[in-house]
């Protein structure tokens, strides 16, 4: 989705399932993106990212402690989250900096995206 709405972007995906990753090959193949997609789970990677953007992984405070060391200085995670937002930030003690984002459009839920980054 972020590689069609931004093609200037670098996108690199991580995904540990073959099954996933062979779809997501098609899919990207298909459309002509140019993306990089990466067979693994987070906290085997390395590299820094401008952003890491997590959808439906884990709750916050272990989704911060398997891709931190993925977010180069001055970047940002970006976690999709449901209901349970606000609730993850208050029990977060990383010391990072969380800001819920609430996204409304039209006749669709509303989206919550929660942005962390280092304090200070």
């Amino acid at each position: 989705m972020i590689a069609l709405a931004k093609p200037e972007l670098t996108v690199t995906l991580i995904e540990p399932l073959q099954r996933r990753v062979e779809f997501l090959y098609e899919v990207i193949d298909e459309l002509g993106l140019p993306v990089e997609v990466i067979r693994g789970k987070s906290e085997s990677i390395r590299g820094k990212y401008d952003f890491v953007v997590a959808r439906a992984v884990a709750p916050l405070g272990r989704l911060i402690e398997s891709t931190w060391h993925l977010v180069g200085p001055k970047g940002a995670l970006l976690a999709i989250k449901g209901e349970s937002a606000q609730s993850e930030i208050e029990a977060l003690k990383s010391g990072k900096k969380a800001h819920l984002h609430e996204i409304k459009m039209a006749d669709l839920l509303v989206s919550r995206v929660v942005e962390v980054r280092e304090a200070g």
